[in-house]
């Protein structure tokens, strides 16, 4: 029989349990749902399902999703380079012929000083004058200069050696170990080509993204696409900068899973079953494998009325996986998370009494103390 001290503080620690919240690190499914079914929810609720899948696939992107990017499709250019402005060039003039102005007495050959095309793409040849050579290859251009040279020297023959300047060249701004500007040795250098030459992407960023600036415009893609399909491995031209970012999407899990925290992605696609998986599992002591929700808000253009499956009926929606079934497990594994979207590992209904009881059993020992 407990004593009179027991008594009261049984009753004092029945009186503090009473007037206040037992202490939890996520809330019930059934708060989170509370009301669902009222016109003032504020919310719409889906349970994931291998029916419900196909409905959502049609609906427009939640609020988070990056805006539609654009890149450009197509291979390497030919293999030889093709000179522009700012190349520096060197020419030789071979003539064997007798009172020629174009060499010195007793040498076949004069070496011209080497000299840079200029803005208007030409380069100044002795006896000729301007020679426009900018488009050209170089043995292009060596016939053009060649022919030019022929009606005073019919005998005479040109070599021409170019290396790349700034507007043969390609920027590798940031995001590999090397960044800096590359010359085109030809027009084959392709992005990934790019990325090799700067000796790879940085090991610090997950699943990266291609930007390339291009005649003023940007073009973005990530590199998990353009290693699946040889075609976007686009051709590079002069004049072309690319960046290596991260990717700047993500998710929050909060609850009970072992992590709570922003968690980026980690590749292009993430199913709901990886993002619990990202996010720590699901806490095998306090969380509700039934009610694991992903709370997704949509554009107010996304919304569509009652009984269509354009799409959901609100634009905050919450939707429900069920871990324990096989159909929730598969669906979870093709229902694809978008960028803010929360994951939240809803906690059991158990751990509330589990919790009054320690206390309960707590209190019983002091009072045990007490008396």
């Amino acid at each position: 029989m407990l004593t009179k001290g027991r008594l009261l503080v049984c009753l004092l620690c029945c009186m503090a349990l009473g007037a206040c919240t037992l202490p939890r690190g996520a809330a019930l499914q059934s708060e989170i749902l509370r009301n669902e079914s009222s016109e003032d929810a504020g919310f719409a609720h889906y349970e994931v399902t291998r029916d419900f899948l196909p409905v959502v696939a049609q609906w427009p992107a939640g609020a988070g999703a990056l805006e539609a990017r654009s890149w450009i499709k197509g291979g390497a250019g030919g293999a030889g380079q093709v000179l522009a402005a700012g190349d520096m060039v060197k020419i030789a003039i071979w003539d064997n012929g007798d009172n020629t102005l174009l060499t010195a007495p007793n040498s076949p050959a004069s070496t011209l000083q080497e000299m840079q095309i200029a803005p208007n793409g030409t380069v100044f040849v002795p006896y000729v004058g301007a020679v426009k050579i900018s488009g050209l290859t170089p043995d292009r251009a060596r016939e053009k200069i060649q022919q030019d040279l022929s009606t005073m020297a019919p005998a005479a023959q040109v070599q021409l050696s170019a290396a790349p300047g700034r507007q043969n060249s390609v920027d590798m701004v940031s995001g590999v170990v090397r960044p800096g500007n590359y010359p085109m040795a030809d027009r084959s250098l392709t992005v990934l080509g790019l990325i090799s030459l700067g000796g790879g992407v940085s090991p610090e960023i997950a699943n990266p993204q291609l930007r390339l600036i291009r005649g003023g415009k940007v073009h973005e893609i990530s590199m998990e696409r353009v290693l699946k399909d040889p075609a976007l491995d686009t051709g590079l031209r002069g004049g072309d900068k690319l960046i290596v970012e991260k990717d700047p999407r993500y998710f929050l899990a909060l609850g009970a899973s072992g992590r709570e925290e922003i968690i980026p992605f980690p590749k292009d696609r993430v199913t709901a079953l990886e993002a619990v998986t990202l996010a720590g599992g699901i806490n095998a002591s306090r969380a509700n494998p039934k009610g694991v929700l992903i709370l997704r808000e949509y554009p107010g253009a996304a919304v569509a009325p009652e009984g269509s499956d354009a799409g959901p009926t609100h634009n905050r929606v919450v939707f429900t996986l069920n871990l324990t079934r096989a159909d929730g497990l598969f669906s979870a594994q093709n229902f694809v998370v978008q960028p803010r979207d929360l994951v939240l590992a809803t906690e059991s209904a158990v751990v509330p009494t589990r919790t009054l009881l320690g206390l309960i059993g707590t209190g019983v020992g002091i009072a045990s103390n007490v008396d």
